[in-house]
């Protein structure tokens, strides 16, 4: 990358957060976006919700084992809002205010589309969570990787092989196709913060969809030399 465009995309570090349903591929392209941006000299980390914290990964471990559900989609939103308060708080404001990139594997978006379009919460809940734990934290741009639900299932299973499913995994097919609907309707009504994509396609071929999306919102000055650089 040309150091001019460095310069330019200097001082507080982008957020940007990876949604979509099970099995859609945001591990493998998160990964992949922080090398790319790594061989671009910006400084990136990788992490994820519910989790990315100490105090965060121990409910994450609750959530996922069914305990949430146990509990109730209000509680299960109470855990997930104390989740992200820790994980804002400890790594990803101090990352942004210090220039680093923060990918995230999940954030606010899979809250609304999981205990609120799917569980029903009420949104008058998740507005006063989200007034508690993040405030006006948005991401800069959010990843919407969308497959069809039997794909995304297929690979959630080969994922996990002779494991267990977790407490997401494990719902019916229903359930999952009003997730896929939830975050259609998420990137149609936010084109400005949201990309959705299609992720049934070559990794590789994904991967350089989302670097496009990049390169349009933070680097339409110098784009070519950044994406010479990678």
């Amino acid at each position: 990358m040309a150091e001019a465009t460095v310069k330019r995309i200097s001082g507080r570090g982008r957020f940007i957060s990876f949604e979509g349903g099970e099995g859609s591929g945001k591990s493998t392209q998160i990964k992949t976006l922080a090398e790319r941006l790594s061989a671009a000299k910006l400084r990136a980390i990788v992490t994820r919700e519910p989790g990315g914290s100490p105090g965060a990964e121990i409910i994450r471990h609750l959530v996922l084992s069914g305990m949430g559900k146990l509990l109730g989609p209000d509680a299960e939103t109470l855990l997930f809002a104390a989740a992200r308060d820790d994980h804002v708080h400890t790594v990803i404001e101090p990352a942004l205010k210090q220039g680093i990139w923060v990918l995230c594997d999940r954030f606010s978006d899979s809250t609304r589309v999981y205990q609120g379009s799917v569980g029903q919460v009420a949104p008058a809940v998740l507005n006063a969570m989200q007034r508690v734990t993040i405030g006006d934290l948005k991401p800069d741009l959010t990843v919407i990787l969308d497959v069809p639900v039997e794909v995304g299932m297929q690979r959630a299973a080969a994922r996990r092989g002779a494991g267990a499913p977790d407490r997401f995994e494990a719902e019916d097919i229903r359930f999952h196709q009003e997730l896929r609907d939830a975050y259609r309707q998420i990137a149609a009504a936010e084109p400005q913060r949201c990309v959705l994509i299609d992720a049934t396609a070559e990794p590789g071929m994904v991967a350089a969809k989302i670097w496009s999306a990049l390169r349009d919102r933070f680097f339409a000055t110098g784009a070519g030399n950044l994406a010479s650089s990678a």
